[in-house]
């Protein structure tokens, strides 16, 4: 009987779904008080906070798709990679480890947006870590974590940070008042025939005080062999990659009403080498003098006080965290290798952020969040431009002070402050609207210290000039301009519940990013001088997106079908480019583009043990409005594809079964799929009429994991076997010309066994 029901109602959903206000995964919650909220929850209720409220995932009247600890640990997630190949419309844009920007929705001109502020918001708690499309943003240990949500969709009345397309959140666990806790976890796995990967977490929690104080501390540690051959270096399995870190929570409650939770991380990932390769020399080779560093430190401290006053709740976040960053990159293929050409730079963030909210918590027909958010970031960075002892006494280039012909060091300024909000009025218990505010003040400013130097390197190392000295130039103290930016977001959304099992909602939203000024504007250059000047930058940017969706849950969470249609209306795109002489970054402004699409999840247990999760989002994205000076600057056509697939979605079918005793056994089978899609705008910044030599396509691939698992007891073992198939396919194609290897494929092949022990 109930596979038929399950069947009935799985048809009945998915034909409904075209001619009804479309649903998506969502989960956003509804207000205190309401029918949704207060719905009985079973075992597959998945609760969330993505509307600062606690909700059940399925009646929350947003696109929100959400990991618990147990969910990540089922699909095989550690990290960014994970997440995006399990939720519908996102991409994550990976050329190597810690150098991660997501795509969602289509809302992106090229997987690097150097300069740019991330598209997508990336939240550790309360604290953003998503910085410019380009900075190292170190893979996050996703050990010991309460959730993982991913909204989509601009998310600015509810979160402080700017969010143009989404926003993801890693929210950890708290400390238990009440019990002892320990956990600890080991994965072997191995790489084709000889990467060996090791992964190494554990978890205590003490309970100090019952009731009142407790600790709760996490730490791990990798080491992971690498599969990339670099011939530059002659090192063989070259990006192999070490980390560990750890954190440690603090949780008072001095009495019924407050609590005070102490938190302080730390973060070190150092992969010894990138993982882009050049398919000319091999399927996994790479040529660079020397190893390119991407590392990141990350190192956190914050204080969230919670107290419950009689009409609402309190929740006052401070952070301090400071980020060191090497980005040491071989830069020569500008050049085709012909001379020696590289950048060795070191960034450091030094960050305070401080966010401020009331949560309604009253039972009446209105809801309610306000909040405060300020914002303030000085980024650091140490330039040093480099050639190579060896090239400067064999061509009798004298001068130099060492191999380094241009150093400086400038820094970056930047302060937000934002109020933002939401109201929700329940007209019925079936039926509410909300409307959202966010007004928010930016102002960005970059410097030049003085005391750096430039030379004619370049000048003479392309031209062949030999035995003569180079000349030496100061670099003075020089200040930017200084740019400041008002805007007003919003949201109107309206929510009905025909039935308690449905869901449905139709959402206007808007979002924008804050201002960039190009470090180097006005700067001409020395290599060509009728090559592009350096324009001051990009002013912001917005879209409004235009969304519908359907929520169902059927047979007490058996079977669930969510489906949302979208529209999105980018004006004023900020770009980034490269100017073709000498590689400078600028960003610029563009007219406008569309996205448009549908995304879908569905999961069914027909019977017991058996489970079958599907998503994917259709997309199509391109260029609708653009002048010939706005073509020329950026490389656009107008109608040119932005860079995301048309289709992308994963499939996950499990079955669990007793095998005696109490214990019990599984086997799964996840599959994902993303489709091909451009890695940047077709032409030549500053000559529309010439195709970009660096304009690729990523491949269409299809990643395939194996698991079987038992539970015994305490102890969980789980064998694996990722990418099946042994798919080398690219996935990401970098947009710029300076890196001879630009290209990023799957992982080999990984055959693999984990443990889980909880105490």
């Amino acid at each position: 009987m109930k596979v038929q029901l399950l069947a009935s109602a799985s048809a009945a959903a998915l034909f409904a779904l075209p001619v009804s206000a479309l649903a998506q995964t969502s989960e956003a919650d509804a207000p205190a008080g309401t029918a949704a909220q207060d719905a009985p929850r079973d075992s597959h209720d998945i609760i969330v906070t993505a509307t600062r409220r606690t909700a059940r995932l399925q009646d929350v009247p947003l696109s929100v798709t959400a990991f618990g600890q147990e969910q990540l640990d089922d699909l095989g997630i550690v990290g960014y990679e994970g997440i995006a190949q399990n939720t519908p419309g996102i991409v994550v844009n990976r050329p190597t480890q810690n150098f991660n920007n997501f795509t969602a929705r289509g809302i992106n001109t090229n997987g690097y947006s150097a300069g740019l502020q991330s598209a997508v918001a990336i939240y550790v708690d309360e604290l953003p870590i998503s910085a410019n499309g380009n900075s190292t943003i170190l893979d996050p240990n996703l050990y010991d974590v309460e959730r993982v949500e991913f909204l989509r969709g601009p998310q600015g009345t509810l979160f402080g940070s700017n969010s143009l397309a989404g926003a993801m959140r890693i929210i950890t666990k708290s400390p238990d008042l009440d019990e002892f806790e320990a956990s600890a976890s080991a994965d072997l796995g191995l790489t084709g025939s000889h990467a060996l990967r090791q992964r190494y977490n554990a978890m205590v929690n003490v309970p100090i005080m019952t009731d009142e104080l407790g600790l709760r501390v996490t730490g791990y540690y990798r080491n992971e062999d690498g599969w990339v051959d670099n011939i530059g270096t002659g090192i063989k399995d070259s990006n192999s990659m070490e980390a560990y870190g750890g954190r440690a929570i603090l949780l008072m409650r001095p009495s019924d009403r407050m609590t005070v939770k102490l938190l302080a991380s730390y973060e070190n990932s150092k992969p010894a080498d990138s993982a882009l390769t050049n398919p000319a020399l091999g399927k996994f080779v790479r040529n660079s003098d020397r190893p390119d560093l991407f590392q990141g430190k990350l190192t956190n401290y914050n204080v969230t006080v919670n107290y419950e006053f009689d009409f609402a709740e309190l929740i006052s976040s401070t952070t301090l965290s400071d980020y060191d960053a090497s980005f040491y990159v071989d830069l020569a293929g500008t050049f085709a290798q012909a001379i020696p050409f590289a950048l060795d730079a070191y960034g450091y963030d030094d960050l305070f952020v401080q966010e401020t909210r009331l949560v309604s918590r009253t039972s009446g027909p209105i809801d309610w969040v306000a909040g405060f958010f300020y914002y303030d970031k000085r980024r650091t960075v140490d330039f040093a431009y480099r050639s190579t002892q060896e090239f400067l006494d064999a061509r009798g280039l004298t001068g130099l002070p060492d191999e380094y012909y241009q150093r400086f060091n400038s820094y970056t300024d930047q302060k937000e402050i934002a109020g933002f909000g939401e109201v929700t009025a329940h007209l019925s218990d079936s039926f509410w609207v909300t409307g959202g505010l966010r007004y928010g003040s930016t102002e960005v400013q970059s410097f030049t210290r003085g005391g750096g130097y430039n030379s004619n390197y370049l000048t003479f190392a392309l031209f062949g000039v030999q035995n003569a000295p180079l000349t030496v130039t100061e670099i003075p103290y020089a200040a930017g301009l200084k740019v400041k930016d008002d805007r007003l977001s919003w949201k109107a959304s309206v929510s009905w519940k025909p039935v308690p099992e449905l869901t449905t909602y139709a959402t206007v939203s808007t979002g924008f990013r804050t201002p960039v000024v190009n470090a180097r504007a006005g700067l001409v250059s020395a290599i060509d001088p009728n090559d592009l000047v350096i324009p001051d930058g990009a002013r912001s940017d917005s879209v409004t997106n235009y969304e519908v969706g359907l929520k169902g849950r059927w047979l007490d969470g058996d079977l669930t079908a969510n489906v949302a249609a979208y529209y999105i209306d980018w004006k004023n795109i900020q770009v980034q480019a490269n100017r073709v002489s000498d590689s400078i970054q600028f960003a610029t402004n563009i007219g406008a583009a569309e996205s448009y699409g549908l995304e879908f999840e569905f999961v069914a247990r027909p019977v017991d043990g058996l489970s079958l999760a599907l998503n994917g989002s259709f997309n199509r994205a391109k260029v609708t409005d653009l002048t010939d000076s706005e073509a020329a600057i950026s490389g656009a056509e107008l109608g040119t594809r932005l860079a995301s697939p048309h289709f992308q979605g994963s499939g996950t079918l499990r079955y669990d079964f007793p095998i005696g005793d109490g214990k019990t056994a599984f086997a799964s089978v996840n599959v994902s799929h993303a489709g091909s899609f451009p890695n940047q705008f077709p032409n030549v910044p500053g000559n529309p009429n010439a195709v970009s030599p660096t304009y690729d396509y990523t491949q269409a691939w299809t990643n395939t994991n194996l698991y079987a698992g038992t539970k015994l007891g305490a102890l969980n073992l789980t064998a694996y076997v990722e990418n099946l198939f042994d798919s080398s396919k690219i996935t990401y194609v970098h947009p710029e010309a300076f890196l001879d290897g630009r290209y990023a494929r799957m992982r080999p092949r990984t055959i693999g066994l984990r443990a889980d022990y909880r105490f």
